[in-house]
């Protein structure tokens, strides 16, 4: 395979890779991504799937949007579920408002579920955006509502994608882990600290997160980002690229 270089994309610009270039070779990964993630629990259905990251710009918003377009792309129900209630970013990457509904009004009871979600260009495809930034984040994920709203969109979806803050910056990742069927960790090569990776992984043991594996940005394996669970590994070229 060849290596996907910086210069075929446009830096500090979130995409959706697989959306506008379907035949480039990230999107080729991200394809790959989707099915080791669709077998890496044959005994047990995963529908609330969330990535979080050690540290912001690791990759986390841009590795969830367009495993989403992967996944809806099968034919699959899939929703992107913004919970990135500090500084949400999926509203960008699909270029819709994040005041039409979004999650923190539909928690705070200002819209309802139907009113909180909105569709995108992508068929299969919807997204709950953050909403309005609130003052009491942590506070809203570990609530009742949200709970239920867990509950309601593994009902409605097939598949839920969780874009959640990185784990040792605040608390709300780790309160959620525990409330999805599934956790992924995305790491940067060369920009993760070790000691923060290790941090990670003991909040999301003492939170009882069933984490599935790890994506690893710009490794120096060939130059791509891996994708580690269960002894899988997977490799794609995403290269250059630093995008939370």
């Amino acid at each position: 395979m060849k290596k996907f270089f910086a210069k075929d994309m446009q830096p500090g610009k979130r995409k959706l890779y697989v959306m506008d270039h379907p035949k480039a070779y990230i999107s080729e990964a991200f394809r790959m991504l989707r099915t080791n993630l669709m077998y890496t629990n044959v005994d047990r259905e995963i529908k609330t799937l969330m990535f979080t990251s050690t540290a912001p710009q690791e990759g986390k918003s841009t590795v969830v949007s367009n495993l989403a377009v992967a996944l809806a792309q099968t034919g699959k129900s899939v929703l992107v579920l913004d919970c990135d209630l500090r500084k949400p970013v999926q509203h960008e990457i699909f270029e819709l408002s994040n005041n039409e509904g979004g999650l923190t009004k539909y928690l705070t009871g200002y819209c309802s579920l139907e009113e909180g979600i909105q569709e995108t260009r992508v068929p299969n495809l919807h997204i709950m955006t953050s909403g309005p930034i609130p003052p009491n984040p942590a506070e809203l994920i570990g609530s009742k509502s949200m709970e239920r709203l867990l509950n309601l969109v593994k009902d409605k979806y097939e598949l839920v994608l969780i874009d959640a803050p990185p784990a040792i910056t605040v608390t709300d990742p780790i309160i959620l882990a525990g409330k999805c069927d599934g956790v992924i960790v995305v790491v940067r090569a060369g920009y993760t600290k070790q000691q923060a990776l290790i941090e990670t992984n003991e909040l999301l043991k003492k939170a009882e997160a069933p984490v599935l594996g790890t994506v690893l940005n710009d490794s120096s394996m060939g130059g791509g980002y891996y994708y580690k669970g269960y002894n899988k590994y997977y490799r794609s070229y995403y290269r250059d690229y630093y995008d939370e």
